[in-house]
């Protein structure tokens, strides 16, 4: 799809569920002005601390599935049974009209197509927790989800830590200072390529 690969250049951000992502996503967009963050659709319920049409725009599965019908998504997944989410055509090009370079924080899957996609415009940087321990650690002091919400996130972790040797970079979120440090200068260099 040749339409969206005009404009700015992608920065895709991906990782399992609890390993850093949306706090390096966040601070990136507020360190490079030329980032603008593509926010994402979802059917999952929205959590206290999320806003609509910042965080996500909050779907219901019939509103999700007449996105792809009437083909308004560049990718989408079934995450987790029934829960969808989905990166919007007309995000990146709202964004790229601007002339900025866009900013993903998306599952796996969805950043495995998005790198197919943007092939060459892109940097996909994988978040890798310092161990499965820790990660656990941090899901469950999240306390966002239900013990049987966790259990089906510990399944998908599982599966998703082994597409890390599908993106550009591999990034271990031990030290979160550390490790936002590394990713302003990946994505820093990134953006100095011509």
């Amino acid at each position: 799809m040749s339409e969206g690969n005009q404009g700015g250049k992608m920065i895709i951000i991906t990782a399992p569920s609890g390993a850093g992502k949306t706090t390096i996503v966040k601070h990136l967009k507020s360190t490079f002005p030329q980032l603008e963050f593509s926010v994402s659709v979802t059917t999952r319920p929205k959590r206290d601390v999320e806003t609509h049409g910042i965080d996500y725009f909050f779907l219901s599965r019939e509103e999700f599935r007449e996105l792809i019908r009437s083909k308004k998504l560049l990718e989408w997944q079934e995450v987790y049974p029934n829960q969808y989410y989905g990166t919007l055509l007309s995000e990146v090009h709202r964004i790229t009209e601007k002339g900025k370079s866009v900013l993903f924080d998306i599952d796996v899957k969805g950043a495995a197509n998005l790198k197919r996609e943007f092939s060459g415009k892109s940097l996909a940087i994988f978040i890798k927790p310092p161990s499965m321990q820790i990660l656990l650690e941090r899901l469950i002091k999240r306390g966002s989800e239900s013990p049987e919400q966790l259990k089906k996130r510990i399944i998908k972790l599982k599966e998703e830590l082994s597409y890390e040797s599908f993106f550009d970079k591999v990034l271990v979120n031990n030290k979160l200072e550390d490790a936002l440090k590394e990713a302003e200068l990946l994505v820093e260099e990134f953006l100095m390529e011509s």
